[in-house]
């Protein structure tokens, strides 16, 4: 008889729904301890976190015993709450011996929105405005900045700080909408289906963090004209647009900070009448005052402050409003965490009063249903904030599978990210590998631990040796295709496609190559497109794991109409197993099938991945 353990929160034996509910979910729970251990009563604890810590205590019923393990259960009602409810066990002996079990997580969300399904389905392309395309070099005179731009497309961005000890950040390559425009094909021959911008207006970085003036985009870039017309152009090819909302702070060289007095009016800096004064909060005026992570250049802004909040998301023309009727999609914002909830509930119902189907995508790096920020558990996942967020903890997990962490490990920290999150959250997840804040995954990859502790001088200058370029494109043929595979937005940094290489900032950040392009990965991209593209498991099915062991990691996406195996090896030897799901047929990938005696096995080669059809 196989071994039942006394309570699995991941089973339907145990606990019904599976997961996150919506409020107001009648929530079972059953205890199956073993017979032998003679446990006379049961009892459930819940703690409603939102509800200052409410404890509720309940018997559990005695319903008999199957299979040598006795059964107790009992239900619990959600009904009118929302937030984190913690639970725990207690089972009693006669004899007055006790076993706790416990605490588990059970997030109640709010169900009653419809949240738009479209983000998740699709391919993700996530563009660095400034270096990804350019139809011409432009004329940076007279701009917010003082900016210089590199006359050479192929010039190495510039990392060396300035005679004051500053990298400051001014020197352009001169991306473009129009460069963007005129590679709309190129896209589409990806599969993408959504194109995610960093920061588009008007800023004197070349990252844009520290926004100058939300009104308008960069001219740089181009006009706000300009921006609408790339967003027709790429409805028409099929894709939708999001963009990245920087509302925690501002530039210091902005129209509402103006720390340089670039811009004609005053700024909160230079006047305490000011209409932007009450937006920034200064210990002394003008010269000390509240900036992100203490940089002085991004003033932070006081989200509470009414003013900003109508200028963000309150007014009929607000920010967020705005650029959603020039033709954006959604919005990603930047260091969500940092944003108070009421501030990113504002933002969700202005874009979807704007747009019904518009999306509001977080940045949060960590379990976003338990993530605290100042203090404060955030509501980021719980309904009415954000669709979804940025999955870096599937990030950090296929970087761990493939670095040598074990299948075991993959499974049992994204099981319990898909257990914590309402399904709509986990579907609607920006899944990446690398973004403008990582270092390439070709480079962690095929650089192994040579990188560590290491000098930015060093960095600057890396570049993989063939033997290690060889193992890392491997490597990252085989996480991409366990990206695409996974539920959520598979989400491209531009130039991972191409085979580009780098550390962090500004290494990660170098222009695309076009002419220049790893052909052989390229294929691979365009193959995994066409294969998300192609398989509604891939886009909207449930996931099973089959196994979890070592290098091997397999699961299945799986619909009503179509099942798909997808199996991975992140060892440096062939790997084996059998397949019990069906007759596999292979789709993408390579693998040996062999049948004895009715039965298949598959053998993954070394460093990758397969998908297969099951019958």
């Amino acid at each position: 008889m196989p071994y039942l353990p006394t309570y699995d929160s991941r089973d339907s034996r145990y606990k019904t729904p599976y997961g996150a509910v919506a409020s107001g979910t009648q929530v079972q729970f059953t205890l199956r301890p073993p017979r032998t251990e003679c446990f006379s009563c049961a009892s459930l604890t819940a703690r409603f976190e939102s509800w200052n810590d409410q404890i509720v205590v309940m018997k559990m019923s005695w319903l008999g015993h199957e299979e040598g393990q006795d059964i107790f259960s009992a239900e619990l009602d959600t009904t009118g709450y929302v937030g984190l409810v913690w639970y725990s066990f207690q089972l009693k002996q006669f004899k007055g011996l006790k076993q706790d079990l416990g605490p588990y997580q059970l997030t109640v969300y709010d169900g009653e929105e419809t949240v738009p399904g479209w983000f998740g389905e699709g391919v993700t392309y996530q563009i660095f405005p400034d270096r990804f395309a350019r139809s011409r070099v432009p004329d940076p005179e007279g701009l917010v900045g003082g900016r210089t731009v590199h006359q050479s497309w192929e010039e190495f961005p510039e990392y060396h700080p300035d005679d004051k000890g500053e990298v400051r950040n001014r020197d352009f390559f001169g991306g473009d909408f129009q460069g963007v425009i005129d590679k709309l094909g190129y896209l589409k021959s990806l599969g993408v289906e959504t194109l995610y911008f960093n920061p588009i207006f008007e800023a004197a970085e070349n990252h844009r963090y520290g926004t100058a003036d939300y009104s308008r985009t960069d001219p740089m870039l181009g006009t706000n004209e300009d921006f609408s017309r790339l967003c027709a152009e790429a409805h028409k090819h099929g894709m939708r647009v999001i963009l990245d909302g920087v509302f925690n702070h501002t530039g210091f060289v902005s129209r509402y900070f103006n720390g340089d007095g670039f811009y004609p009016e005053p700024g909160a800096s230079q006047s305490e009448d000011s209409p932007y004064r009450s937006w920034f909060h200064f210990s002394h005026w003008p010269n000390k005052y509240d900036s992100w992570w203490g940089i002085y250049s991004l003033p932070a802004v006081n989200e509470n402050d009414p003013g900003y909040q109508d200028f963000i998301f309150g007014g009929p023309d607000s920010v967020v409003r705005r650029w959603l009727r020039a033709g954006a999609d959604g919005w990603r914002l930047d260091v969500a965490d940092e944003l108070p909830d009421s501030f990113v509930a504002g933002i969700h119902q202005a874009a979807r009063e704007e747009k019904p189907d518009a999306v509001v995508i977080g940045e949060v790096w960590e379990d976003g249903s338990t993530k605290i920020a100042y203090g404060v558990r955030r509501k980021h996942i719980l309904g009415g904030h954000c669709d979804g967020l940025m999955n870096y903890p599937l990030r950090s997990a296929i970087l761990s599978f493939f670095q040598g962490g074990g299948g075991e490990s993959f499974v049992k920290v994204m099981e319990t990210i898909r257990e914590n999150y309402p399904a709509f959250a986990f579907y609607s997840a920006m899944n990446s590998l690398d973004t403008h804040d990582t270092p390439r995954l070709l480079t962690l990859l095929g650089a192994g631990s040579e990188y560590r502790d290491q000098s930015k001088e060093w960095r600057a200058h890396f570049s993989l040796s063939p033997k290690q370029l060889a193992r890392g494109r491997e490597l990252l043929k085989a996480a991409a295709l366990l990206l695409f595979c996974f539920p959520g937005s598979p989400t491209v940094y531009y130039g991972d496609e191409v085979g580009m290489e780098g550390f962090e900032d500004p290494f990660n950040r170098q222009t695309y190559p076009w002419g220049y392009e790893d052909q052989e990965l390229l294929d691979w991209y365009r193959a995994l497109g066409r294969l998300r593209k192609r398989h509604q498991p891939l886009r909207r099915g449930s996931i099973r794991y089959v196994l979890g062991k070592g290098p091997l990691l397999a699961f299945l996406r799986e619909t009503e109409e179509e099942q798909l195996l997808c199996a991975f090896n992140a060892g440096d030897a062939s790997q084996s197993f059998p397949c019990d799901e069906g007759i596999p047929r292979l789709v993408l990938g390579q693998a040996e099938l062999t049948l004895e005696e009715g039965a298949y096995t598959i053998t993954l080669p070394p460093r990758s991945g397969a998908v297969f059809a099951l019958k």
